[in-house]
């Protein structure tokens, strides 16, 4: 698995940062508009990752990842011939499709493979790996990118189809049979059971709130800077790759400090950090001010993530992981669908900077809301969910 991300990141790491100035160029429409390509993938993926909780407990993790895979890359291959917004809202349709299915697979199988209290040390792994082929992508993409997109796109399908030939024929499939079989005999079972679970449905929808102001920063920072201050892709590229090069190299002393606490308000202080990383955007006019942001807003994810993964992970019942993993997701779909909309609207209707401001009052008003959870969340059985 982690081999598989480090390719296949690293290949879509050359032209995700720098897709929207793609679509805003080859287009030549309103920002506005153009992000809307992000909420139609966002908002397909909310439904998709439903379904890939389903599938993931019933036909298996690895089968969900090795479709995904295998059509992110054929998408990638299509997109660069895309010339119409019609063209890109269908690829990025079906991106939105496939996506979930690799997301919500890898988590569960990641949460059967590893015991519980080695979890956390587990996704901090998968996400140095992930972000060690993101560190390479931007960077290289960037100098790419400069002479023709055609090359970043070849780069990021053959990532993808890569790692699904790999997972294809190396990897083994870890739904355990009995469990399957036990969970499809519970006649009140599935989603029912999952939103019945009215303090984990609280905490996706307040993490999911507040992943809208990263969002924002990923989805319009390097349309920002080149918009309004002229910096070049193959500047812009060191942005992201610091941040993948902090999520290498740091991310696991982060975990050394944030395993010994309880996972609620290490979230809420995480949260609170990624808003002031975006929030202090609106005062920087140069690369290494966009660079010193960057750097905030990594802490802030590399206290977040790997802490919200293991927590799902370790509420969740074997028998309905994948759809805890589907519902999680939800926040990340949240995030996606909301970040471009909002960010799109404050910056034609207002201003550039008003993102950024907008940003650290929806991230600040999220990890209140976690400290307040973390609160009034007392430790439990996840099997209480459960029929009898």
């Amino acid at each position: 698995m982690v081999f598989g991300i480090f390719l296949s990141t690293a290949g879509a790491g050359m032209i995700v940062p720098f897709l929207m100035i793609y679509a805003s160029e080859k287009l030549g429409l309103p920002l506005s508009t153009v992000v809307t390509l992000l909420t139609i993938n966002a908002g397909t993926g909310l439904f998709s990752s439903f379904l890939a909780g389903t599938l993931a407990d019933k036909i298996g993790r690895k089968v969900v990842m090795v479709i995904s895979l295998g059509a992110n890359g054929v998408i990638y291959l299509f997109m660069m011939r895309a010339n119409t917004y019609t063209e890109f809202a269908f690829l990025m349709f079906l991106t939105g499709l496939a996506n979930p299915l690799y997301q919500v697979g890898a988590d569960a199988m990641l949460a059967d493979l590893i015991p519980e209290k080695k979890r956390t040390d587990a996704y901090a792994i998968n996400r140095i790996m992930n972000n060690a082929g993101f560190a390479i992508g931007p960077a290289v993409g960037g100098f790419i990118a400069a002479i023709s997109y055609d090359y970043a796109f070849y780069a990021a399908a053959a990532g993808m189809m890569s790692y699904s030939l790999l997972m294809l024929f190396l990897a083994h499939e870890t739904l355990d049979k009995s469990t399957k079989k036990s969970a499809s005999q519970k006649p009140d079972g599935g989603y029912q059971q999952v939103f019945r679970d009215r303090g984990y449905v609280a905490f996706v929808l307040t993490l999911g709130g507040g992943l809208i102001a990263p969002g924002m920063l990923w989805v319009l920072l390097a349309v920002y800077t080149k918009t309004n201050f002229g910096m070049p892709e193959n500047q812009f590229g060191w942005i992201p790759t610091t941040n993948a090069l902090m999520c290498v190299f740091v991310q696991y002393f982060v975990t050394l400090i944030t395993r010994r606490y309880k996972p609620l308000p290490v979230a809420a202080i995480g949260m609170m950090i990624y808003a002031l990383g975006v929030g202090s955007v609106a005062l920087m006019s140069g690369f290494w001010g966009f660079w010193l942001s960057m750097v905030i807003l990594t802490f802030g994810e590399l206290t977040v993530v790997p802490t919200a993964s293991t927590y799902v992970a370790n509420i969740s019942p074997p028998e309905l992981r994948g759809r805890y993993m589907s519902v999680y997701w939800l926040a990340w779909g949240i995030s996606r669908g909301g970040a471009p909309l909002i960010g799109g609207w404050l910056n034609d209707n207002i201003s550039p900077h008003s993102i950024w401001i907008g940003g650290l009052v929806i991230g600040l008003t999220s990890s209140l809301g976690l400290l307040l959870l973390s609160r009034r969340t007392q430790p439990r059985n996840p099997n209480e969910f459960l029929p009898a």
